[in-house]
C-alpha cells in the first residue's frame, strides 16, 4: 500500500544510508537551504508536523505557504495558528471506540451503495490496528482461577462483538485486530507496533523514511509520544475520516516546553512525577497545545517513565506530551526486540532531519515550565480529578476535609457487614487495582509493587478482607518478568492475582463488590474509596459503590490494600499487624537499587520477542470465532450489541446549509469539568435506567447487560445512556443526581424521555455547560449521543479539544460564552427558550453570533457567543451534517 504521496521536489527530497540500506526522505535542512524558511530551532514535535507538510505538499491541500508558516511560527515566538491539513501514518483503535467505528464503516458501505457508489470505496487507506482490551471485567479476583474465569465470561458476553470485528478484519483492507488477552492497546503500540521512524514505498515504489505518526480512538494514544511517535486521541468519527483519506484539519499548535532537571530521589516513582506534572500543566492551561519535554533531566529518565508522563496528556489537557529521539529511545527500541536495521535508521534519520536531542538541544517554545525532579515526593491524586495532587503526607487529612466540604457526610459512622466480623465506614478502601495503560507496562513500578508484596508477605501482612484486589498488566511481557523475578507468587499471596490483560478498573470494569459490602455502603450512605494505578478517577467511573477514587503508583496500590483505609496516614501509622508486631510503609518499601537490579535481570529483549511473536493469532477461543465472507454486513435484527446506525439512511447526494437555531429548549444545565464520562458513561447500568429498560424489553437479563462501553455498537442503548452518569447533576433539578431533566410538561423525567418528547414536537434542544466541557476520554459517543438526542448546540465557557472536534464532526455546533457571561451570571434555570442567529449567512470560523434568551418570566436578553467551528473545513462538515457524511458524499462523487 502506498501512503507516501506528494511532490517530488529535489530541493527537499534527499537520501540517507542506514543499516546497509539507502532510503529517501524529506529533509527539513534542505527546505531551509531552499529558502522556504528558518526551521532549525523548531521543537522536534513541530518538525514532525513540518515534515508532513513537505511530504504532502501538492499546491492544493498543502501549499508552500503552509510550509513557510512554520518559519513564521518561530519568528512570532511560537505562535501562528494557521489551518493545515495533516495526514498521520496510521490509526490505532481499541474495542470500546473501535466497534462503533467499524459499525460506521459498515453503515457507510450501505450508504455509498445508496448513493450509487461501490462498497469497496469504503476501505481504510492507512494501516489500522484495533486492540481488544476494554472488554474484560473483574468478576473473579484474588484466586488462581481469576484470569481464566474472567476470560471465559468475556467471551460469553462479547461474542457478538468479536464476530463483528472478525468480519471487519476480513471485509476491510489494511485492518488488523489484536485479539483479547494480549494487552492494552497503548502498551502493544509502545512495545511492538510503533517504529519511531516509518518506512514505506511511495507511488514510484521507492522506499521513503518518515516519522511514525498516528491518531487513535482513545485519548491515551498520547502514551507513544514517550517513544518520539507523534500521536493523540481523536473521536472515532475523526479517525474514520483519517482512515478514508481525509486529512486531519488542525491549527499549527503552540508548543509549551517543559524542562526537567535533577533526578528522582529514593522512594519516589514515575507516578509521583506524572501526578505533579499533571497538576502543573493543568494550572498552566495547555488545552489544544503540544507539550515537549526537554532538559538534562531526560538523561536520567527511562523511556518507561517518559511513556507514563506522555500517557497522561489528556489529564493535563494537552494534545500530546512529546519526548524527542535520543539515546534512550534507541535503547528502548533495541531492548523491546525491534530490528537492528530499524534502530540504525531511527538514529540516522533523527540526526539528518534535526530531530535528535543532544546536549545542545535548545528550540524555540511558545512558553516554558521547569521542574526539578529532585523535589518530587510520594503522592496520590483525588478523590475526583487527576489534577488534584496530594502529597502522601496529606492524604489522610485531605480525605477528612473532603468528607466535610465535598461529600457532606459524617466521618465516623459504622455499618455492620452481614456475615463478616468487620464493619464499614467512610474511607475504607474497597478496591485496590493495579490497572490501566499509565503504569502497568512500566517495569520500575511493577517490579516495585511486586517487592512491596514480597516484603509484606514475609512480615505476615495481607490485604484487608474488604478490599477487592486485582492485577491487570498492560501486556503479557509484564507477566513474563514478574514470573521470572518470582514476584507473581508474592503478589498472589496477598490477593493481587492476574485477572486479565486489559483496562479493567480504570475504564469502569471493576466488576461487582461482595453484595454484603455493597449493601453496607449503600444502606449507610458511606463514601467508600478506590485506589488504582490509573489515569482517570472521575465521578461514577470506577464503581457505582465508590465515591472517592484515588490515583497512585502500583507500589502504593499494594500498600493501600494492606492498610484498607484512607483514614490511615501511611507515612506515620502502621499498615497493619504482622507476625512480629506493627508493619510500616518504610518496612515494605523497596530501594531504587533493588528495583533496578531486578529490572536489569528480568526485562529482556527475548521476553518481548517471545510474547509478540504471534500477536495477531490469539488463543483457541479467538481462533474458533466464525465469521461470514461478505462486502457488507448482514445486520442481525435481534442483536442488542450491533445495530445499523441511522446516520446515513435516506441521505441526499448534496449537502444542506447551516441554519439558525430557533426556539430551542434546554435539555441540561451543567457545571464545570463535565467529562465525557458524565456525558457518555462506560460502566455498568441498572435495569431501571432507559438503557436497562430497552434491554429488558428484549429479554436480556440484568446479568447479561454488560456495560455501556461494550454496547457502543448499538445506538439505541447508547443514546439512552447519554447524560446518564449516576453522578451527573443537571442544575435544572436541585439536589438530583443522575440523568434527569424536565420534559415539555415541566415534570421530571429521564433525559432520554425528555429528548424524545421534544423531538416528537419538533423542538430543537441545547445544552449549557461550564469550563472544560468534555474533558477526559476521546469517546465519540459523547458527541454521537448528544446529536441523536436532538441537541443542536452546546454552549459552555470552554471546551476540551477532542470533544469540541467530535461535536463538530457530528454536526452539533459548540459555542462559547463571551464578555464574562456564564450560566450563573445569566441566572439560567433551564426553563428558557434559546435562539441563535447569524449562522445561515457567510459563516466564517470563530464567528461572533447573537444569542437571544427568553426567560421563563418573559424577560428577553441578547448575548454574544463565539461559534467554535474553528476551521473552514469544519464549516463544510457541519453543512454536510457531519464529517462522515462529507467523506461519503466526496467518495460517491469520485466514483
Amino acid at each position: 500500500m502506498t501512503v507516501t504521496v506528494g511532490h517530488d521536489s529535489q530541493k527537499t527530497r534527499q537520501t540517507l544510508t542506514a543499516g546497509g540500506a539507502t532510503v529517501a526522505y524529506y529533509s527539513i535542512p534542505a527546505a531551509e537551504a531552499a529558502g522556504l524558511g528558518q526551521f532549525s530551532r523548531l521543537p522536534a514535535a513541530l518538525k514532525v508536523v513540518l515534515e508532513n507538510m513537505l511530504r504532502f505538499e501538492d499546491g492544493k491541500t498543502v501549499s508552500v505557504d503552509d510550509i513557510r508558516a512554520f518559519s513564521e511560527w518561530g519568528a512570532n515566538g511560537g505562535k501562528n495558528p494557521r489551518e493545515i491539513a495533516y495526514r498521520p501514518a496510521r490509526v490505532l483503535m481499541q474495542d470500546f471506540t473501535g466497534v462503533p467505528a467499524v459499525v460506521d464503516l459498515a453503515a457507510m458501505r450501505d450508504g455509498i451503495l445508496g448513493l450509487g457508489g461501490n462498497a469497496q470505496q469504503i476501505n481504510p487507506l492507512a494501516p489500522v490496528d484495533l486492540v481488544i482490551d476494554h472488554s474484560v471485567m473483574i468478576d473473579e479476583f484474588g484466586n488462581p482461577r481469576a484470569f481464566q474465569m474472567n476470560v471465559d465470561r468475556e467471551y460469553e458476553r462479547n461474542m457478538e462483538r468479536y464476530t463483528f470485528l472478525k468480519w471487519g478484519q476480513k471485509a476491510f483492507n489494511n485492518f488488523r485486530v489484536v485479539p483479547p488477552g494480549t494487552g492494552i492497546c497503548h502498551q502493544v503500540n509502545l512495545e511492538y507496533l510503533s517504529e519511531t521512524v516509518w518506512l514505506d514505498a511511495d507511488q514510484n515504489g521507492e522506499q521513503v523514511a518518515y516519522p511514525d505518526t498516528l491518531v487513535g480512538t482513545d485519548s491515551h494514544t498520547t502514551m507513544v509520544n514517550g517513544l518520539a511517535v507523534l500521536g493523540w486521541g481523536v473521536g472515532g468519527i475523526e479517525a474514520e475520516a483519517a482512515m478514508l483519506g481525509q486529512p486531519v484539519s488542525m491549527l499549527i499548535p503552540e508548543v509549551i516546553g517543559f524542562k526537567l532537571t535533577g533526578a528522582m530521589v529514593e522512594g519516589t516513582t514515575a507516578t509521583d512525577l506524572v501526578l505533579k506534572v499533571v497538576q502543573m500543566l493543568r494550572k498552566k492551561g495547555v488545552v489544544g497545545k503540544f507539550v515537549e519535554f526537554y532538559g538534562e533531566g531526560l538523561d536520567r529518565l527511562p523511556l518507561a517513565d517518559r511513556a507514563t508522563i506522555a500517557n497522561m496528556a489528556p489529564e493535563y489537557g494537552a494534545t500530546c506530551g512529546f519526548f524527542p529521539i535520543d539515546n534512550e529511545t534507541l535503547r528502548y527500541l533495541r531492548n523491546t526486540g525491534r530490528d537492528e536495521t530499524r534502530v540504525a535508521l531511527v538514529e540516522a534519520y533523527a540526526k539528518a532531519n534535526g530531530m535528535w536531542r543532544d546536549e545542545g538541544y535548545d528550540p524555540i517554545y511558545t512558553d516554558t515550565l521547569h521542574l526539578d525532579m529532585g523535589e518530587i515526593v510520594p503522592a496520590i491524586s483525588g478523590p475526583k480529578r487527576p489534577q488534584d495532587f496530594l502529597p502522601l503526607t496529606d492524604a489522610k487529612a485531605s480525605f477528612a476535609r473532603e468528607m466535610e466540604a465535598s461529600f457532606k457526610r459524617p466521618l465516623g459512622k459504622e455499618m455492620p457487614v452481614e456475615g463478616e466480623d468487620y464493619s464499614m465506614h467512610s474511607g475504607k478502601v474497597v478496591i485496590a487495582s493495579i490497572t490501566s495503560c499509565t503504569n502497568t507496562s512500566n517495569p520500575y513500578v511493577m517490579i516495585g509493587a511486586g517487592l512491596v508484596a514480597r516484603k509484606a508477605r514475609a512480615l505476615g501482612l495481607t490485604r484487608k478482607p474488604w478490599v477487592k484486589t486485582s492485577l491487570a498488566p498492560g501486556s503479557q511481557v509484564v507477566s513474563e518478568y514478574l514470573e521470572a523475578a518470582n514476584l507473581q507468587e508474592d503478589l498472589d499471596a496477598i490477593g493481587f492475582n492476574l485477572v486479565g490483560y486489559g483496562c479493567t478498573t480504570c475504564i469502569g470494569n471493576s466488576g461487582p463488590l461482595q453484595p454484603e459490602i455493597s449493601a453496607a455502603i449503600n444502606e449507610g450512605d458511606l463514601v467508600a474509596a478506590a485506589v488504582l494505578s490509573g489515569n482517570r478517577n472521575f465521578e461514577g467511573r470506577i464503581s457505582p459503590d465508590v465515591r472517592a477514587n484515588y490515583l497512585a503508583s502500583p507500589p502504593l496500590v499494594v500498600a493501600y490494600a494492606l492498610a484498607g483505609d484512607m483514614n490511615i496516614d501511611l507515612t506515620t501509622e502502621p499498615l497493619g499487624m504482622g507476625t512480629d508486631g506493627p508493619v510500616y510503609l518504610k518496612d515494605v518499601w523497596p530501594t531504587n537499587a533493588e528495583i533496578a537490579e531486578l529490572v536489569e535481570a528480568t526485562v529482556t529483549r527475548a521476553a518481548f520477542q517471545k510474547k509478540y511473536a504471534d500477536v495477531f493469532k490469539g488463543d483457541e477461543k479467538w481462533q474458533a470465532v466464525q465469521t461470514p465472507d461478505s462486502e457488507t454486513y448482514d445486520w442481525p435484527a435481534s442483536s442488542t450489541y450491533i445495530q445499523n446506525p441511522p446516520y446515513f439512511r435516506n441521505m441526499s447526494k448534496e449537502p444542506g446549509v447551516i441554519s439558525n437555531i430557533t426556539g430551542a429548549r434546554v435539555l441540561a444545565l451543567l457545571g464545570d469539568m463535565i467529562t465525557t464520562d458524565h456525558i457518555s458513561p462506560a460502566g455498568s447500568f441498572k435495569e431501571t435506567t432507559p438503557a436497562g429498560k430497552y434491554l429488558t424489553e428484549r429479554q436480556v437479563s440484568p446479568r447479561e447487560f454488560n456495560s455501556y462501553g461494550a454496547r457502543r455498537g448499538n445506538h439505541e442503548v447508547m443514546m439512552r445512556g447519554t447524560f446518564a452518569n449516576i453522578r451527573i447533576k443537571n442544575e435544572m433539578l436541585a439536589g438530583v443526581e443522575g440523568g434527569y431533566s424536565l420534559g415539555p410538561d415541566g415534570e421530571q423525567t429521564s433525559i432520554f424521555d425528555a429528548s424524545m418528547a421534544y423531538q416528537a414536537a419538533g423542538t430543537p434542544l441545547v445544552i449549557f455547560g461550564g469550563i472544560e466541557y468534555g474533558a477526559g476520554s476521546s469517546r465519540d459517543w459523547a458527541a454521537k449521543g448528544t446529536a441523536l438526542l436532538g441537541v443542536k448546540a452546546v454552549i459552555a465557557e470552554s471546551f476540551e479539544r477532542i470533544h469540541r472536534s467530535n461535536l463538530v464532526g457530528m454536526g452539533v455546533i459548540p459555542f462559547e460564552f463571551t464578555n464574562g457571561d456564564t450560566r450563573k451570571t445569566l441566572g439560567l434555570k433551564g426553563d428558557e427558550v434559546v435562539s441563535i442567529s447569524g449562522l445561515d449567512g457567510d459563516l466564517v470560523p470563530l464567528s461572533m453570533v447573537p444569542c437571544t434568551i427568553t426567560y421563563g418570566d418573559g424577560t428577553v436578553k441578547t448575548i454574544q457567543l463565539k461559534c467554535r467551528i474553528d476551521t473552514e473545513i469544519e464549516i463544510e462538515y457541519v453543512e454536510h451534517g457531519g464529517v462522515l457524511h462529507y467523506v461519503l458524499r466526496d467518495l460517491a462523487k469520485a466514483g
